[in-house]
């Protein structure tokens, strides 16, 4: 764990713009008449539609998607009372989770009054703002009072996270810890160790979940709760043990299946934990020291199941798994209340997913391979990308089921996708290739089957349903590598092309070769040799139709791969090169860029086709493209090399193809701007149309655009690079491409591949 220090914490709050959030306009703005329509006198319209009906509110406001994190700061963290205005931090740290994790938007209001009835009234004249109200930070017993009057007299959801955030996911890794050791949450002593408000709520959902009342023991700093203690709050009395021989925690704790710590850092003894039941359940969950170390613990026996509150090891119990899911579902279906069968359905879900494979991108966040239900993973990681669907469609599914939904949602794909969509996990693009692949899946070879990346790709694309897949390679090798990351090679076709049975395939290709490049000076015997290289093989069972589609460039340089596909599937006709693209999906738009891959340096003949070329991509996306051929200068300004041989591709492209949506030379400035562009330049012919469609003059200003996009983890999705002009739907993959690049390569390669055949068939 990165030890942070009290300099590095404050410059990052400090530098730049002070604080971790911002507000940030959704509409037009920039004119007249954005404005009149944003207030006055626009603004009276939805207002007067509100006062009519007030449900209205979730349709012209964010009240649908705005949350209130609401402290008075008398319980911040491990710091106490610290005041409301010192809280601040911690609140916009809330709202900054709500938002990454979430989609939420989120005002923090710290409000300076510990008076419970006081606060809640505070509280009641704001919430007409708001679609949820996250109470956090606010000190026990108040806490209990103010949640249940502002259950009671409001009509949006409302949540102490400190309570049931903390609830959610230990009952979440408590059920799932219980399943890997076998044992009957209805037989199981548990000793919970901690009185507060999260403690509290944690063992009521224990016993919703199927834990006995007379199976707990629950300590305060005083000690074992116990009916013979008195002046006990409410919330203590109800979880008072009848055991009134034990008093202590080390007497407590013996022969106890779990220990739930939600109290204080290094309170459990290693002798403490050796007196528990076999395979016993630890959670030590105060932050930053547990109440013992994960060292200690593992130390102490070797059949602990062990979970923390710390993200440096197992099994962290980290409440930003359940909140910005539970608010996402009940916002969703304007939701008037966070009830229990709420709740409930979201600790099912988490517990669920732990037993789901992996996502790739978990794995590669936390340098492993193999993460995998049992001891070590019971409770899914917080990076986690399928937290968001399953946990949101589940506790929205369990609001309408229990009547507090307002809104009802009919096609649960549809709003996944939507939940997808807004966290930049897929576009509407990514969905329709994968749903237009999924609905006819090709024969797909991946050149580099012993390359990490490229097995796992293979084996998601298949999970994916969007193709079948044929991996190049060592087949034990493959084997090998397939056992160690966990991949199932079931249904997977391995090709080794040096297998001495693959002799014949070989020599069929190198004639087929040979035929077909005879008079570039190919022999036999050099198109044989040729057949033991991965791309030369793999490009022919393509050509020969034994494939579909083809996948490469992991390992082998571009120049090498170029020249392959040269050789082997050749450019179409009716062009005279061919070049690659990479799709760039932003919340402005979708964009196209070209050549990103193949010509370095392209002159004025490669221009004119790289523009037809990216025409035709950009149409087989569903998009019709305009496209500016993008240079250091603008229509004329510049007369250097580079400039001229852009603006006469322009010129030849204006003449032989009139329809094409086309114009350049221009700065990327002004071909993004339109108003800007057709106010200085209203001559251009792109006038009134908003370009998605980029040409560069070169590959290093293509490839430096799309890489220092994805090098500033903008809110983009890249997708490519695309191949356009080969005869065959054979793709590249980039040296750094992720298992989900490779994926996305591959949907493209299939719908290539199957278009290739319905052109065919027409022929």
């Amino acid at each position: 764990m990165v030890k942070i220090s009290k300099e590095a914490a404050l410059l990052y709050h400090e530098n730049g713009r002070p604080g971790k959030i911002e507000v940030k306009p959704t509409k037009a703005y920039r004119t007249q008449t954005d404005l009149s329509l944003a207030y006055s006198p626009g603004v009276a319209f939805p207002c007067l539609e509100i006062q009519q009906n007030p449900d209205d509110a979730y349709k012209y406001t964010d009240k649908g998607n705005l949350v209130a994190v609401i402290s008075n700061g008398t319980a911040v963290l491990g710091l106490g009372d610290i005041g409301a205005l010192s809280g601040k931090p911690v609140m916009e740290g809330k709202g900054l989770l709500f938002k990454i994790y979430g989609g939420i938007d989120v005002f923090d209001i710290e409000v300076a009054e510990k008076d419970p009835e006081k606060f809640c009234e505070a509280v009641e004249k704001i919430a007409p703002t708001f679609g949820g109200i996250n109470l956090e930070d606010i000190k026990a017993p108040e806490c209990f009072y103010i949640e249940n009057r502002l259950k009671q007299t409001l009509d949006i959801p409302v949540m102490h996270d400190d309570q049931h955030g903390t609830a959610i996911i230990s009952a979440a890794g408590l059920k799932n810890a219980l399943e890997v050791n076998g044992k009957d949450i209805s037989k199981v002593k548990i000793v919970v160790n901690g009185a507060g408000a999260a403690a509290i709520s944690c063992t009521k959902l224990y016993m919703a979940l199927g834990a006995k009342k007379e199976n707990i023991v629950m300590l305060d700093s005083k000690g074992v709760i116990s009916v013979d203690r008195e002046n006990l709050t409410e919330q203590k009395k109800f979880f008072a043990t009848t055991r009134c021989d034990i008093h202590t925690l080390e007497e407590a704790v013996k022969g106890a299946d779990v220990f739930v710590g939600l109290s204080k850092g290094n309170v459990l003894t290693q002798d403490m934990v050796r007196s528990m039941a076999d395979a016993p359940i630890v959670f030590a969950l105060a932050n930053p020291v547990p109440e013992i170390s994960y060292e200690d613990a593992m130390a102490s026996r070797p059949d602990v199941l062990m979970s923390t509150g710390r993200s440096d090891y197992p099994n962290q119990i980290n409440n930003v798994i359940g909140f910005p899911y539970i608010f996402r579902g009940a916002l969703d279906v304007h939701a008037t209340a966070i009830n229990e069968e709420m709740k409930m359905a979201a600790v099912l879900a988490i517990a669920e997913l732990a037993k789901q494979p992996v996502p790739d991108v978990v794995n590669d966040v936390y340098k492993v391979n193999n993460l995998t239900f049992g001891p070590d993973y019971f409770i899914p990681k917080p990076v986690d990308p399928r937290l968001i669907t399953e946990v949101s469609a589940a506790v929205a599914k369990a609001a309408m089921e229990s009547r507090v939904a307002r809104k009802q949602i009919t096609d649960w794909n549809a709003y996944k996708n939507r939940l997808r969509e807004m966290l930049g996990q897929e576009t509407k693009l990514t969905q329709k290739l994968y749903d237009t692949a999924r609905n006819h899946p090709q024969r797909v070879v991946f050149a580099e089957g012993i390359h990490p990346t490229m097995l796992k790709a293979a084996v998601q694309a298949k999970a994916e349903g969007i193709c079948q897949p044929i991996l190049l390679g060592n087949d034990e090798r493959i084997v090998k590598l397939a056992k160690e990351l966990e991949l199932s090679l079931d249904g997977i076709e391995i090709v080794n092309l040096r297998h001495d049975r693959e002799a014949e395939r070989r020599e069929r290709f190198a004639r087929l070769l040979t035929q077909k490049r005879q008079r570039d000076g190919y022999t036999f015997q050099e198109a044989n040799d040729k057949m033991f290289e991965r791309n030369y093989f793999g490009m022919m069972m393509v050509e020969t139709g034994e494939a579909d589609a083809f996948i490469t460039g992991l390992y082998t340089k571009y120049s090498n791969t170029i020249k392959v596909a040269k050789e082997v599937i050749g450019i179409r006709p009716e062009y005279n090169h061919f070049g690659t693209m990479h799709i760039i999906n932003s919340p402005k738009g979708t964009l196209f860029l070209a050549d990103t891959l193949i010509n370095n340096n392209p002159n004025t003949e490669e221009l004119v086709d790289l523009a037809k070329l990216s025409a035709k991509a950009v149409g087989f996306f569903n998009e019709k493209a305009n496209i500016a051929m993008v240079s250091h200068s603008n229509f004329g300004s510049d007369t250097s090399e580079g400039s001229r041989k852009v603006r006469k591709a322009v010129a030849i492209l204006q003449q032989e193809e009139p329809q094409m949506a086309i114009d350049g030379e221009m700065q990327i400035g002004f071909a993004l701007n339109r108003e800007m562009r057709d106010e200085l330049y209203p001559f251009n012919k792109l006038y009134g149309k908003d370009v998605n469609t980029l040409i560069f003059p070169n590959l290093t200003s293509a490839r430096s655009s799309y890489k220092m996009l994805q090098a500033l983890n903008t809110d983009v999705e890249i997708i490519g690079p695309v191949q356009m002009g080969l005869n065959k739907p054979i793709h590249f993959t980039d040296f750094g491409s992720s298992v989900r690049d490779v994926v996305n390569i591959t949907a493209i390669a299939v719908i290539d591949a199957y278009v290739d055949k319905l052109k065919q068939k027409v022929k």
